[in-house]
């Protein structure tokens, strides 16, 4: 489950025997698509390579979308060593916790270049999907999002294709802005819900890079009101994360 290396397109993806023996598995107990949600991009589990992912109609996601230079070659030695934990959950949170650190350019931290991407993900809010809640990390964006009936991976196909040219137009670069792959959890259960939405707007707090959590401006912890509402959950009338 490495993280995939930036710099390098048109690459065959990576052959994985652990990963495609887990994906396999999965598909074995797991949902499956019907032949309409197959048609429709639904996939169930797969994999590109380096991680698994899941696809489902009306189940809510949490993702972790990483920038290009998020893992340098440079540091590999430093986040190399990780990639051998046999528990891919543990593994995750390793790596994400190693994301914290902070690495690369930072891009995300530019304001400009923050509101370019926050914009491209609110766009479709509401209409093809239904965000729980989100924010944007320096070298990292996480999202808790209500999958309805457009493929996770078509939606993230189309965040980050439009994010990366309208944010290198800021930038004035060419070269790849976010990493090829992604990490998706599903949500399991309200209380797993309630844990993701924290983790997601807790994380500017946890990598120490504000005390108050609506200090930071690119989440959805800023746009609460005081009973933890979003503006849809008080359209809806329903409880906020």
């Amino acid at each position: 489950m490495e993280p995939p290396k930036p710099n390098r397109s048109h690459r065959t993806p990576p052959k994985n025997p652990g990963l495609l023996q887990l994906i396999r598995a999965k598909r074995q107990w797991h949902w499956k698509p019907t032949h309409e949600q197959l048609r429709q991009g639904f996939r169930g589990w797969h994999q590109r390579g380096y991680l698994p992912h899941f696809d489902a109609p009306n189940v809510t996601q949490m993702v972790t979308l990483m920038l290009a230079d998020s893992f340098p070659v440079t540091r590999r030695v430093e986040w190399e060593p990780i990639l051998g934990e046999p528990d891919d959950s543990i593994k995750r949170r390793k790596l994400e916790a190693w994301l914290d650190r902070g690495h690369g350019e930072f891009w995300l931290r530019r304001r400009d270049v923050a509101e370019v991407v926050e914009g491209v993900l609110m766009e479709r809010n509401g209409l093809d999907f239904q965000l729980q809640a989100w924010v944007l990390m320096p070298n990292h964006a996480h999202f808790v999002v209500d999958i309805w009936n457009v493929p996770l991976s078509k939606l993230i196909g189309g965040w980050k294709g439009k994010s990366s040219r309208m944010a290198n137009l800021v930038l004035q670069r060419q070269s790849p802005f976010w990493q090829e792959d992604y990490f998706d959890t599903l949500i399991r259960n309200r209380e797993h819900l309630a844990k993701a939405i924290r983790y997601t707007e807790h994380n500017p707090a946890k990598a120490v890079l504000v005390k108050d959590l609506r200090a930071w401006l690119w989440s959805s912890a800023r746009r609460r009101d005081e009973y933890g509402r979003l503006q849809w959950d008080r359209e809806r009338g329903t409880d906020g994360g």
